[in-house]
């Protein structure tokens, strides 16, 4: 099922998500004993995140039945091991602690990051420049996937095993998300699975980030200059985020001079799945029986406006249309 909610602007985009999550983690809560959350940074979520807070502490829904699984994690962040690492003010598991989970009264029993921090980027680099026969890449533009396989180097076979196997197998054991809270970059893609990395065996995903995204990082402020903004992250990618019982997918063009979020909303639905718009993989997601939830404030639905007939023929009794502007 595809519903698309349009919003007058990015807060009331983020109280008809808040809304939306609410009513999916009470519903999950009251089948069974614990609900698991997927969780995205980035400013699409934030205030989502902090009116779920209030949810949480105002006891509409239990804190303490919950468990969390992030999207992804930066590897190569400054710090002498991987705790510092983890904890390092630049990563996402302190964006989570800073944004929504210190404002919980009462905490969820886990929530968990990425393994980002346990990878050493200085031997994948060195594995890169020295080994190049064992270290190879899949995608066609942005940020490239490293694939593993018996050829690799012996570290990227055990990457493979104890971050990326281990994480997905973490998930599995927990039940599998129930819901799955994204955001969309400005080609389509989710978390750190850039656009052109193929959809096949991207459950998990060790990703060499390139230039283009590194300073964007750079000019959005998260990092001093483009040296210092890391070269690798560990992502889940479009085959897992899109095993979630329901995703839930915020965008935001607002304030955006000219908008980057429009195009690739539009695209994802209306036209052919392709891995060079990576969240278009929701059109699987759809047939497969999944519940895919679009929030978009007006200005990132402004190329899905006017277009109504067109997604109701293709999707027919499988679109909602929801228009609260």
């Amino acid at each position: 099922m595809l519903k698309i909610y349009i919003t007058r602007d990015k807060n009331h985009m983020s109280q008809v998500a808040a809304e939306i999550a609410e009513v999916r983690i009470k519903t999950c809560q009251a089948s069974k004993r614990e609900c698991v959350l997927g969780l995205a940074t980035g400013s699409s979520p934030t205030s989502l995140y902090k009116l779920l807070a209030d949810a949480f502490n105002t006891g509409r829904i239990d804190a303490q039945r919950m468990r969390s699984f992030n999207l992804d994690e930066y590897v190569g962040l400054p710090g002498e091991n991987a705790q510092q690492r983890a904890l390092n003010c630049k990563s996402y598991g302190y964006f989570m602690i800073w944004k929504f989970f210190s404002l919980l009264q009462k905490k969820f029993i886990e929530t968990s990051v990425p393994y980002g921090a346990m990878v050493e980027q200085d031997k994948l680099t060195s594995i890169k420049v020295l080994h190049p026969g064992n270290y190879q890449v899949r995608g066609t533009s942005g940020g490239k996937a490293v694939t593993f396989n018996a050829l690799s180097a012996k570290y990227l076979r055990k990457i493979r095993k104890n971050i990326l196997d281990a994480y997905q197998l973490k998930i599995a054991a927990a039940g599998g998300i129930d819901l799955q809270i994204i955001g969309v970059g400005g080609h389509g893609h989710v978390a750190f699975h850039e656009s052109g990395i193929p959809f096949a065996d991207s459950a998990m995903l060790l990703v060499e980030l390139d230039e283009h995204t590194r300073q964007k990082a750079v000019n959005d402020g998260n990092f001093a200059s483009l040296e210092e903004c890391p070269k690798y992250a560990i992502s889940m990618g479009a085959e897992l985020v899109y095993q979630a019982k329901t995703v839930l997918l915020l965008a935001s063009d607002e304030g955006n001079p000219v908008p980057v979020k429009a195009g690739p909303v539009a695209k994802s639905l209306l036209l052919d799945e392709t891995c060079d718009v990576p969240i278009s993989y929701g059109q699987t997601y759809i047939k497969n029986g999944g519940e895919l939830i679009y929030v978009l404030d007006k200005a990132a639905a402004k190329d899905l406006l006017g277009k109504k007939n067109e997604l109701m023929n293709k999707y027919k009794d499988k679109l909602e249309w929801n228009d609260l502007t």
